[in-house]
């Protein structure tokens, strides 16, 4: 969607660029790694979503005449040139030859496990991070709600929360997140076109005010759209909207047409929506449809279920699209390991931090997923490849039985080849592609861990070495190994 991300980054990449090309450092190979600290929306998962974007950025990534004459003119504190020419001259000739791999999009993903892992020279590796995490955070966030949504819905989600968005750019991609997340359509065009995403949408209460009154309004748009007729009940009386809809379905029967459904965006809507089933019913319009919104999120389509409401879809948009209740993910970037110039064997490294969850894992990291027999997902193990596992031993300090359990059942590796060489290797997959990957993972997900109340914490764990060498390590930091 952007034409170049080169300079969608912090400063702080640039400069410290310059200071791997000054110290001779450009080649210094690193590997980094992107995970987040907890679930969003206090939930037990996360679906992970953006890396058709992250595919974007790499494909168009360079330092154009245009970025590199902007570099020039940024000053220091003093007002002198903040880069040097000949870093700027650099940057005209520099290519990407990371090699990356990231969990396929609509995957199931948890704290603390590796989401995408970036490999290849250090200076590239701090150039893409900004615009990774921007991407991966931002669209994880939304597919995570999207799916939170529609686990509850019952039946299907439209989003359009594109004029609630985050800007336009935010409001796209919140669309195609939502769609992975298992929403069924979205009211934004540009996200429909740009992502060849199902789009759809009824009409405002300005088309009936527009009007003389309600009945000739709902006319008017049947004659317009018979074959996609969904009439907005409550711009005025709501029930006496649903009577003026039953009147236009009728003679829309008459016609050989059907009316599609009713909206209602406004009021009781559980007992709004009882007593709009109760009239189509009783006019013989059972197939016409009852489609809810006004500012719905997971909380109130559950409320409105337990209060027994007859609502066959909803509308989502604000709540969705803004990720109302968490407006981030907080996942972040962390060096794993270097490879000094010349050397054949990589260096694992940790941050080390007051707060033991800001604390890194060392290596060059990977997942394994655990099923049972009858394929549900009963743990991760994060491990490192340059010292592969030896057994199926997870070191998980929350619950003894489930490690046990582990032991023998089936797994799979989550990470795939993004790019090689700067590359891309990544297999084209469209959101609805994706949609079916959330799915498929939703259903191998135990009903504890997708519960919104105290959701079960589903367990991902260190495999025993990596577990050692995080604390020798650790120990290390602190002056006792």
């Amino acid at each position: 969607m952007l034409e170049n991300q080169a300079l969608l980054t912090d400063l702080y990449q640039l400069t410290m660029a310059e200071a791997y090309y000054k110290t001779g450092l450009t080649d210094t190979e690193a590997c980094f790694y992107m995970h987040f600290r907890e679930n969003p929306f206090k939930g037990g998962y996360a679906i992970a979503c953006g890396q058709a974007q992250l595919v974007e950025l790499l494909e168009t990534f360079a330092f154009t005449e245009p970025e590199r004459d902007y570099l020039k003119t940024l000053p220091t504190a003093t007002g002198s040139a903040l880069f040097d020419p000949a870093f700027i001259d650099s940057l005209a000739t520099l290519r990407l030859t990371l090699d990356i791999d990231a969990v396929p999009e609509g995957t199931l993903v948890f704290p603390n496990e590796p989401i995408i892992r970036v490999m290849g020279p250090i200076l590239q590796c701090q150039l893409i991070e900004t615009a990774l995490l921007c991407h991966i955070n931002y669209q994880t966030l939304i597919a995570t709600k999207a799916a939170r949504v529609c686990q509850v819905a019952g039946g299907a989600v439209a989003e359009f929360g594109l004029r609630r968005a985050h800007g336009p750019v935010g409001g796209i991609l919140a669309s195609r997140a939502a769609i992975i997340g298992g929403c069924s359509s979205t009211s934004d065009v540009e996200a429909g076109r740009v992502f060849d995403l199902p789009v759809s949408g009824t009409h405002a209460h300005s088309w009936v005010m527009a009007h003389t009154d309600e009945l000739s309004a709902f006319r008017a748009f049947a004659a317009t759209m018979p074959e996609n007729c969904v009439l907005l009940v409550d711009t005025y009386d709501v029930l006496q909207g649903v009577r003026n809809a039953i009147t236009v379905g009728l003679e829309m029967e008459a016609r050989g047409q059907r009316l599609a459904g009713i909206r209602i965006d406004s009021g009781d809507l559980a007992w709004l929506s009882l007593q709009a089933r109760q009239l189509l019913d009783e006019a013989g319009l059972d197939y016409v449809r009852i489609i809810a919104s006004n500012d719905l999120d997971e909380y109130t389509i559950t409320s409105l279920h337990e209060q027994g409401a007859r609502i066959d879809s909803y509308g989502v948009g604000t709540k969705l699209v803004t990720a109302f209740d968490q407006p981030a993910l907080g996942g972040v970037y962390k060096l794993s390991a270097i490879r000094h110039g010349g050397s054949s064997s990589w260096e694992p490294v940790l941050k080390v931090s007051n707060q033991i969850r800001k604390s890194t894992l060392p290596g060059i990291l990977e997942t394994r997923r655990y099923f049972n027999d009858e394929g549900i997902m009963i743990g991760d193990m994060v491990y490192s490849q340059d010292d592969p596992p030896d057994s199926d031993l997870i070191i998980d300090p929350y619950d003894e039985l489930r490690r046990k359990e582990l032991a023998g059942n089936r797994y799979t590796t989550l990470l795939e080849p993004l790019s090689r060489g700067g590359e891309i290797v990544w297999p084209k997959v469209t959101a609805l592609q994706a949609r079916e990957m959330c799915q498929r993972n939703l259903e191998q997900l135990a009903p504890y861990n997708k519960r919104f109340l105290n959701p079960h914490s589903y367990p991902v764990g260190l495999e025993e070495k990596l577990h050692a060498r995080r604390a020798y390590l650790l120990h290390k930091a602190h002056g006792l190994a």
